[in-house]
C-alpha cells in the first residue's frame, strides 16, 4: 500500500510535500505582517552592524588581560577561602573604585595585615630559626658513627 507522504511512493501523480522553512518569507503575506517583517529586518541589521564593534571590544579586553598577566610576572596567585563578609568588603573596595579587582584589594589588605603584625612575624622567624637549628642538630646525631 502506498503512502502519499512517503517520498519513495510508487504513485506517479503524488509529489513530495514542499519543505517548510520558518525563516522563509513568502510574498503572499498581508500588510500587517509586512511591518513586523520590516521591524525584524531592521533589528537584525542593527545587530549585525554591532558585531564588529563587539569583536573589537573582546579583543581589547583580551589584550588588557594579557598585559596585566605579563606585567604581574613577579606576583603569585594564591587561592583562599573567604567568609561572605570578607568577600563583600573586597567587592566594596572594587565598587568604590579604590581597586580594579577583588584580587588587588585582597593583596593590599594582606600586605597591610602583614605590616601590622611585624611583632608576630618576628617571633615566627625566631622560632623557625630555632626549629632549623634543632633539625640540624638531630641530623648531626644520626650521621655520626658511634
Amino acid at each position: 500500500m502506498s503512502n502519499p507522504y512517503d517520498p519513495h511512493s510508487d504513485s506517479p501523480n503524488v509529489s513530495p510535500p514542499e519543505p517548510i522553512d520558518d525563516l522563509m518569507l513568502h510574498d503572499d503575506v498581508g500588510d500587517e505582517t509586512h511591518g513586523e517583517r520590516e521591524r525584524l529586518s531592521s533589528s537584525l541589521r542593527d545587530t549585525l552592524t554591532r558585531i564588529p564593534e563587539s569583536l573589537s571590544s573582546i579583543g581589547r579586553d583580551i589584550s588588557r588581560t594579557i598585559e596585566r598577566a605579563v606585567s604581574a610576572k613577579d606576583d603569585y596567585v594564591v587561592a583562599v577561602k573567604l567568609s561572605h563578609e570578607a568577600q563583600e568588603k573586597l567587592e566594596q573596595l572594587v565598587q568604590a573604585g579604590v581597586f580594579r579587582t577583588r584580587a588587588e584589594s585582597a593583596a593590599f589588605l594582606i600586605d597591610e595585615g602583614i605590616k601590622s603584625q611585624t611583632d608576630l612575624f618576628g617571633r615566627v622567624e625566631q622560632k623557625l630559626s630555632e626549629i632549623e637549628r634543632l633539625r640540624a642538630e638531630l641530623r648531626g646525631l644520626i650521621s655520626k658513627p658511634e
